[in-house]
């Protein structure tokens, strides 16, 4: 495996498990930063691979390949949580430097671990249980009343690996599979359906010597299990559910020990009968997030230079927005032939709106594949978001002019 060159001045080399465009996105502030990003990419044609000069092939799940790549790294992040626990468990033991670490990894690679660790915590969550046999899915729906939420514990994501179960019956393909190496080894994880207001986001970022920033809590806008759009601040957050929630992401952060960027999803919920508003914790994710790709043009510091600064213990930068509002629209890929090229309607994009920030990822075109986003700031929350939607739009082919 080739070694990446190293960068005049002492520099160190930032290694990124994963070739995704979360890696992609951290090579600009790498090169702002002074900084040699070295990517593992799955294949040459990988979204990093395409922008980052380091970008030896290999297998995430093979330890020897990991290896071989985190020897020339003064430290290593991951682009995906999906590296198994025994390879970060070995190169911790070589004296490798990852972050996140594998201790506090586990908690979002494993949702029934990240619920008992929460919950013994004090931190707010739906009622949940863990499930082996059709008995218990059956109890637990007729303790908190059907329909439920059943998860994979590991694997899913983007709605992959959930399911609304009305009975058993609903997940009886998953019991089959309770027990066997995978995703149910150690059974599902039920949750209650909750009645939420809105989803929200919690984005923090935590440096190994135990320093944090936190930037404004998020509206994040989901359909069919995929974020399909952010509105950052959330519109019409109560000043206190604000600073309880982001109060709750750094108390999450140091507890676990994260380092790096943290996104904490969040259900708002109904007022209670004493009027105050609360949430409860719906998913972690321990690396740069959808739900922080506003930051990249609507924060002093984006979560992909913050996220860098963290894992390499360097002063944190400043998360504040530099804008009353920033709205971020994934664009997603079209469902015809014509809608795989995007040049055109991305050069088109530029002409009509100058204060729209197109990013792409460099990745091959397929129905609802995230393929990017546009971020538009505005002094007025409407304005941002008809602007962003209309380019994510015309970007996918929805519309045409």
């Amino acid at each position: 495996m080739s070694k990446p060159k190293r960068a005049p001045g002492g520099f160190p080399v930032v290694g990124v498990v994963g070739g995704g465009q979360l890696a992609r996105m951290m090579q600009g502030p790498a090169v702002e930063l002074g900084l040699q990003l070295s990517v593992l990419a799955e294949s040459d044609m990988a979204a990093a691979a395409l922008v980052v000069p380091s970008s030896p092939v290999g297998e995430h799940t093979d330890l020897g390949t990991v290896r071989a790549f985190a020897e020339h790294c003064d430290v290593v992040t991951f682009d995906h949580e999906h590296v198994p626990p025994e390879v970060l468990e070995a190169l911790e033991a070589d004296g490798i430097a990852i972050h996140p670490t594998r201790a506090a990894l586990r908690f979002a690679q494993d949702k029934l671990a990240m619920r008992e660790r929460l919950t013994a915590l004090g931190i707010a969550c739906p009622r949940w249980a863990r499930a082996t046999t059709a008995a218990e899915v059956t109890a637990f729906g007729d303790e908190v009343g059907w329909p439920i939420i059943a998860k994979t514990p590991r694997g899913g994501y983007d709605g992959k690996g959930v399911a609304v179960a009305s009975s058993a019956d609903d997940v009886a393909d998953w019991l089959t599979r309770v027990g066997e190496p995978g995703p149910l080894a150690d059974g599902l994880l039920l949750e209650e359906k909750v009645d939420f207001v809105r989803e929200l986001a919690v984005l923090i970022a935590r440096s190994p010597s135990g320093q944090a920033a936190a930037w404004p809590v998020v509206e994040t806008v989901q359909t069919d299990g995929i974020c399909t759009e952010v509105l950052a601040p959330a519109p019409t957050l109560e000043p206190d559910l604000a600073s309880v929630a982001t109060e709750a992401g750094l108390r999450i952060a140091g507890e676990l020990g994260v380092t790096g960027v943290l996104a904490v999803e969040m259900f708002e919920l109904p007022r209670g009968v004493d009027g105050r508003a609360a949430y409860v914790v719906n998913e972690l994710a321990m690396r740069p997030h959808n739900s922080g790709h506003w930051t990249m043009d609507g924060a002093v510091t984006g979560q992909f230079e913050q996220h860098l600064r963290a894992v390499l213990d360097l002063p944190l930068g400043d998360p504040r927005a530099r804008a009353p509002w920033t709205v971020m629209a994934n664009v997603l890929g079209g469902d015809r032939p014509e809608h795989e090229e995007l040049y055109s309607a991305y050069r088109h994009i530029m002409a009509r709106d100058p204060g729209a920030k197109v990013h792409v990822y460099g990745k091959g075109v397929r129905p609802g594949r995230k393929i990017g986003h546009v971020n538009v700031s505005s002094g007025d929350l409407l304005d941002a978001r008809e602007r962003a939607g209309h380019a994510a739009d015309y970007l996918r082919g929805v519309i045409t002019e």
